[in-house]
This record gives C-alpha cells, sequence and structure tokens, in this order.
C-alpha cells in the first residue's frame, strides 16, 4: 500500500503538470485531450478505450458492492430479530435494481462540476464507515486479548493450497491498484479548481498529497487491524463479511448506510467523464438531430429551473440499467474489481501520465531521468501483469460455479 501511494502520488503530480500548456495556455479538460495533446495518433484511440471501459468496469463494480451493503443491513436486521444461527439468506438482485433506479435519478446531474455537493457528502460517508471498521477492529484485538494471524497469512486453513495462496495475494495487489487508480478523472476534478495557472496546479498537487496520504492512512489501519482481529479467519469485508460483530447491529447498519451512500457518489464521479464523451462526441456526429439537442425546461424552485435534455435521460438511463444488468451477472467483487485495478493501473496511471512528462519536458532519451522514468513504468508493468493473472485465475474459479442472475446470499 506504501508503495503504491508513492507511485500514485508521483505519477499524478506528472499528471496535474500536463493540464495546461506552460507556453501556449492551453488547458486539457480531459484525460484523452492530454495524451492527443502530447502523445497523438494511434495512442489517443488506445487511451481512450482503456479508460472508459475501466469507467464501464468501476460503475459494475460500485453496483455489487452497493448491493452487498444493502443485503449486510437486511441480514443483521434478521440476525436481530432470529439470532445468528438462522443463516438469513437475502437476495442481491432487487438491491442492484434499487441502487440503479437511484443511479438514473442522480445521473441526469448534467455535468462534473455540478456534482461537487455529492462528492463531499460521498466524501464524509467514506469516513464515517472506515472509522467504524477500524474502531470495530481495535475492540475486537482488544477483546481477544492480543493480536491473530501471523507474517505469512494463510496458515490454518487447510482448504487453501500454496498456488491458491499465490493467486489470492495477486488478486489482493489488483484490488489496491483498484482503490489508488483516481487518474482517469483526475484533469475533471482540476478543472473545477478556481485558481489561475500556475496556482491551480500546486492547489491540485497539494489536494493529492492530503487525499492520499489520510486513504492510505485508514487503508493501512484498517487492513491491518482487521486481520489482526480476526486472523485467518478475516472476511473480505469487516462491515459486510459476518465478522462476527453480533452484538453491534445497530453500528454496522450506520457503517453499511455509509457505504451506499458513498458508492452513489462515487458511481457519479467516476461515470460522469463517460457521460460527457458521449454527449459530446454525439454532438459532433449529428450537430443537426433534434433529438440530440432537444432540451425541456422544467422548473423545481421559484426561481431556478432545469434544462432536462431528451438523449441525456434516454441514453444516461440505458447506460445504468445495462451496468445494473451486467453486476446481475457477474457478481464476484472481488474478483472482478482486482481485475479493473491490474488492467487499468499501469496503462492509466503510470505509462501515459509518464509518456506525457517527457514529452512535455523533453527529457532525453537515455538520460539519468528518462531511464529511471522507464525503470519504474516497466516495474508497475510487472506489477500488472501479475495482479491480472491472479485476478483471472480468481474469475476462472468463480465461473466454473457460476449461473447467471443467481443472487448473492
Amino acid at each position: 500500500m506504501l508503495l503504491f501511494s508513492f507511485v500514485i502520488y508521483y505519477t499524478s503530480s506528472l499528471l496535474i503538470d500536463c493540464y495546461c500548456d506552460s507556453v501556449t495556455g492551453k488547458r486539457n479538460y480531459t484525460y484523452m485531450d492530454a495524451v492527443g495533446a502530447y502523445l497523438g495518433g494511434f495512442k489517443v484511440k488506445v487511451c481512450g478505450w482503456i479508460q472508459y471501459l475501466n469507467l464501464f468496469g468501476v460503475a459494475i463494480g460500485y453496483t455489487i458492492a452497493a448491493s452487498i451493503s444493502m443485503m449486510a443491513i437486511e441480514r443483521s436486521n434478521c440476525f436481530r430479530k432470529h439470532g445468528h444461527k438462522d443463516p438469513c439468506h437475502a437476495s442481491s438482485n432487487m438491491y442492484m435494481i434499487i441502487f440503479g433506479v437511484t443511479e438514473i435519478i442522480f445521473s441526469q446531474i448534467p455535468c462534473f462540476d455540478q456534482i461537487s455537493w455529492l462528492s463531499m457528502v460521498a466524501a464524509g460517508m467514506s469516513f464515517t464507515y472506515s472509522s467504524i471498521g477500524l474502531a470495530l477492529g481495535i475492540v475486537q484485538v482488544v477483546s481477544n486479548r492480543g493480536f491473530k494471524g501471523s507474517l505469512t497469512g494463510v496458515i490454518s486453513i487447510g482448504s487453501v493450497t500454496k498456488m491458491q495462496k499465490i493467486w489470492r495475494s495477486l488478486q489482493a495487489v489488483g484490488e489496491i491498484a483498484f482503490v489508488y487508480s483516481f487518474s482517469t478523472t483526475l484533469f475533471e476534478i482540476q478543472g473545477t479548481i478556481k485558481a489561475p495557472p500556475p496556482h491551480e496546479a500546486k492547489v491540485m498537487k497539494r489536494a493529492t498529497l492530503i487525499s492520499v496520504a489520510v486513504t492510505t492512512l485508514f487503508y493501512m489501519l484498517c487492513g491491518c487491524m482487521g486481520y489482526a482481529a480476526f486472523g485467518d479467519a478475516t472476511p473480505g469485508n469487516l462491515l459486510t463479511g459476518g465478522s462476527g460483530f453480533y452484538n453491534l447491529y445497530w453500528l454496522l447498519d450506520i457503517a453499511n448506510a455509509a457505504i451506499i451512500i458513498h458508492l452513489v457518489g462515487a458511481y457519479q464521479v467516476y461515470c460522469q467523464p463517460l457521460f460527457a464523451f458521449i454527449e459530446s462526441w454525439a454532438n459532433k456526429q449529428w450537430p443537426e438531430s433534434e433529438f440530440i439537442s432537444w432540451e425541456v425546461i422544467v422548473p423545481y424552485w421559484p426561481s431556478k429551473t432545469y434544462s432536462l435534455s431528451i438523449f441525456r435521460l434516454v441514453w444516461r438511463t440505458c447506460f445504468v440499467i445495462t451496468i445494473t444488468i451486467i453486476s446481475m451477472l457477474l457478481q464476484f467483487f472481488d474478483d472482478v474489481v482486482g481485475l479493473l485495478g491490474a488492467l487499468g493501473f499501469w496503462p492509466l496511471t503510470v505509462y501515459f501520465p509518464i509518456e506525457m512528462y517527457i514529452v512535455q519536458k523533453k527529457v532525453p532519451k537515455w538520460s539519468t531521468r528518462w531511464v529511471c522514468l522507464q525503470m519504474l513504468s516497466l516495474a508497475c508493468l510487472v506489477i500488472t501483469i501479475a495482479a491480472a493473472a491472479g485476478s483471472i485465475a480468481g474469475v476462472i474459479g468463480d465461473l466454473k460455479v457460476y449461473k447467471p442472475f443467481k443472487p448473492i446470499t
């Protein structure tokens, strides 16, 4: 986690410098704009496909995660009423539909700079459930009167072979890469900063440093305390995995509600760039289309109105419905997240930022700086390939027992 945090902060700093051309002053409002300005050609198309497929996958992962937290609340209430000897089975499909309907409504927010309030609410919820998870881990350690687990990880569960342990470790690397991969929305966030260049770059770097430091601190504390609390029996999610906090149903419900609210906002933060790209492309392709340009003015406050775009309503609704259906088909969350993190980490977080920085700063080929940057890129590529292999192994294992639309219980 520490290594990933250092890499993501460094490459994000390189990326932030690519937002505005120091000579012409031209701004790159999207990741693809920057790749087009500095690298151009075929790399722009490659970047676009990887970036937007990654965002598409993130939406699937968030939908699955939200349904898991909703089920956790239902099961928590069931345990409270019937005791934890009752299996308290729950269906995830209905919760995915509820989450999808919610996202259809929020997806009608026109553009990225209008979801700042939703992003702040989501950030607050993130602190809430992280703090609860950390507190519960500490309480369990105190209750155990010591740390569980070992430095070498799973050793006492006989069903896990050495090869499975390797695959799971690599998959975990992919999951760590996933939670650190925010480069795809960095330019859109930077575009909302109300400061003239070069001050906006300084503000963005400071904000990135603080966010990476805080999230890494929480990741480290929650991960370490969770394992110290439950050892080899640690669930994948302390708040939803039946971790043993049976007497604190109300606190688990609060934490899972916070996760759901956080995911509602995070879904929009990651999908708004994809929405903007498709709508911009459609406007260029069919500039005379009434369906694309038709808007209905809807008053919603005495002095305020909302421009309801028919195209935006139809296409974003279809997008969310598609995401929801795919999520109902692919419900193995950990493996999906690990694979997404592995596939998106190297190209979007490392390779393109480094290549753009080299072009922008005119770093001489085979100079010390150039060699160091390429070594960093190569090392991250190796990590990406290894993590992808572990996640693919996990997906293959899930597919062996896979049944379409079979709900998580």
